[in-house]
C-alpha cells in the first residue's frame, strides 16, 4: 500500500512539473530561453514549448513592426532658421538574440538614436531642403538610424518626416515671397497677352489700310453691337477727315500763314528777348492861376462933386 502510494505521489510530482514547464509561443512572437543565466542556441518558434522548471527561464520577443514616434526636435538650420521638426520610425527585430543579450532595451535605443539623428539632419539641412526635398533626407535618416541598429539585432523598414514648424516670423515672410511670385506671374502674363494683342492689332490696321471700307464696316459694327444693349447711348460715327477740313476752313480766307521758320527771327536760347520800351504817361498842362478882377475906384461924397 505505501508502495503505491509513493508511486503516485512521485507520478503527481512528475506531471506537475511537466504541466509547470509548458510555455505557449504566439506566431508573433519567438522564445529566447536562458539556462542558468546562460542563452541557449535555439530559439523556440511558435506554438507550445518546454522548458525545465526552476532551471530554464523564457524570455519573449516581439517580431512585429514597431512604430515609433520621435519627438520634435529644435534646431537651427545650415542657413540659420530655427525649425521643430517631429518624424516616425518602423523597425522590427530580425535577431531575438542579439537583441536581447547586445542592448539593454532596444527600444530605447533607437529611440535615443533616433533623436540624435534627427537633429544632426536639421543642422546639415537647408529650409528649402526640409520642405522641398523630404525623399532625400528620410533616406539619409535611415541610414544614420540604422547603423547602429544592425549591431543590435534591429532592421529599420523606412523613417519619415512628420512635420516642420516654422517660426511665425518666417512663415509671414514665406507667405509675403509666395505673393510677390504670384503677382510677378500675373504681370508677365498680362504683358505677354496685350503683347500679342497688339501684334494682332497691328495685323488688323494693315489690313484696314489696304481696303478702306473695311473701316466703315467696322464702326457700323460697333454701332450695332452698342445698340443691341438697349441702352440710352447713341453712337455717331465723324469721320476724321471732315473734322481735318473744317479746321482748315475754320481759320478763314484773311488769315495770314503764319510765317515760315527761316524767316523767322532766330532767339538765341542763351540771351533772353529784348523788353519792350515803356513809353511814360503823359503828364497833363498845368494852367496859371487867373488874376483877381481890378478893384472898383472909390466914389467922392455928393458934397465934394458940387464943389
Amino acid at each position: 500500500m505505501l508502495i503505491v502510494d509513493a508511486i503516485l505521489a512521485v507520478l503527481a510530482f512528475g506531471g506537475i512539473a511537466f504541466g509547470a514547464g509548458l510555455r505557449v509561443v504566439r506566431q508573433f512572437e519567438r522564445g529566447v530561453v536562458f539556462r542558468f543565466g546562460r542563452v541557449l542556441p535555439n530559439v523556440r518558434e511558435p506554438g507550445l514549448t518546454r522548458v525545465i522548471p526552476m532551471v530554464d527561464r523564457l524570455q519573449k520577443v516581439n517580431m512585429q513592426i514597431v512604430t515609433m514616434p520621435i519627438p520634435a526636435q529644435d534646431g537651427i538650420t545650415r542657413d540659420n532658421v530655427t525649425v521643430r521638426v517631429d518624424a516616425v520610425a518602423y523597425f522590427r527585430v530580425l535577431d531575438p538574440v542579439t537583441a536581447i543579450i547586445n542592448v539593454q532595451d532596444y527600444l530605447f535605443a533607437v529611440s535615443q538614436v533616433a533623436q540624435t539623428s534627427l537633429r544632426s539632419i536639421i543642422g546639415k539641412s537647408e529650409l528649402d531642403d526640409l520642405l522641398s526635398r523630404r525623399e532625400a533626407l528620410n533616406q539619409s535618416l535611415e541610414e544614420l538610424i540604422d547603423s547602429p541598429a544592425v549591431g543590435w539585432g534591429i532592421h529599420l523598414e523606412r523613417v519619415e518626416i512628420k512635420d516642420v514648424a516654422l517660426p511665425e516670423g518666417m512663415k509671414r515672410s514665406m507667405s509675403r515671397q509666395a505673393e510677390a511670385e504670384r503677382e510677378r506671374r500675373a504681370r508677365i502674363i498680362t504683358a505677354e497677352g496685350e503683347f500679342e494683342a497688339s501684334k494682332k492689332l497691328s495685323e488688323a490696321a494693315a489690313a484696314m489700310a489696304a481696303t478702306p471700307a473695311a473701316l466703315q464696316l467696322r464702326l457700323l459694327q460697333t454701332v450695332v453691337e452698342v445698340a443691341a444693349e438697349k441702352n440710352s447711348t447713341l453712337v455717331l460715327p465723324f469721320p476724321v477727315e471732315l473734322l481735318r477740313f473744317l479746321e482748315r476752313a475754320g481759320g478763314g480766307p484773311d488769315t495770314p500763314p503764319s510765317a515760315p521758320a527761316a524767316e523767322r527771327p532766330a532767339v538765341s536760347a542763351a540771351e533772353p528777348p529784348p523788353a519792350p520800351a515803356v513809353e511814360p504817361p503823359p503828364v497833363p498842362a498845368v494852367e496859371p492861376p487867373a488874376e483877381p478882377p481890378p478893384a472898383p475906384a472909390a466914389v467922392p461924397p455928393a458934397g465934394e462933386l458940387e464943389k
